[in-house]
């Protein structure tokens, strides 16, 4: 999904949700008629809803036949299932699930101490993500795109929200020494080499900033 507002729009209409939240809960892949049926929708207004469900990321599809139908008997359905793990839109953004996932693979790691494998998972995870970014892309568009809302500053790249902000607040120095190492493997994936990440804990912002690497 590119653009959860996309989806928030999509949902924002009744009988489309109506129709995202009956198959999200089935378990099974849900038919037009059997859709229709469960919100008291035509099958056609079913389906011009589920379709553009399927075009918000939302849902997906495919054909398939019935268990029940013979086979070469017609044509196969079409059929709809909930797509990804769910919607959720914070403003501003938040990635908890970053930190949640680096700190299940640390302790899964067996490794010790834990803080110190998370750490270095960390790191890598920053460099991991610059290389899935579009070739030519900068720090300051990077960290945009995460949501850290960047501001270029004389000498430095402040930046003016924490995507981990709860776990921050409740264990800063954890969650702040990663976010440090992650945004630390971000820059050195990407090759920007005069810009440092720092610690500098500054109340409304995010603890790490970017600094000049060799300030004048």
């Amino acid at each position: 999904m590119d653009d959860p507002w996309d989806a928030v729009t999509t949902l924002s209409d009744p009988s489309r949700r109506a129709l995202y939240d009956y198959v999200r809960r089935q378990d099974h892949p849900v038919g037009r008629d059997e859709a229709g049926a469960a919100t008291a929708m035509s099958r056609g207004l079913a389906a011009f809803h589920l379709d553009k469900l399927v075009d918000a990321g939302l849902l997906t599809a495919r054909y398939a036949a019935p268990a029940d139908q013979p086979r070469g008997r017609g044509r196969a359905p079409k059929v709809y299932e909930a797509a990804g793990d769910g919607l959720a839109v914070t403003i501003p953004q938040r990635r908890y699930e970053l930190i949640a996932d680096i700190l299940a693979e640390a302790v899964a790691g067996g490794e010790e101490p834990a803080a110190e494998a998370a750490a270095r998972l960390a790191y890598r995870r920053g460099r991991d993500l610059s290389a899935l970014l579009p070739p030519g892309q900068d720090v300051v568009g990077a960290l945009a795109g995460l949501g850290f809302e960047p501001r270029p500053d004389p000498g430095a790249v402040t930046l003016h929200n924490c995507p981990f902000h709860a776990l921050a607040a409740r264990h800063t120095t954890l969650v702040c020494g990663l976010n440090h190492a992650f945004l630390s493997g971000l820059v050195d994936g990407l090759g920007a080499t005069d810009s440092a990440p720092v610690l500098a804990p500054h109340p409304g912002r995010c603890c790490v900033e970017l600094r000049a690497a060799n300030p004048a």
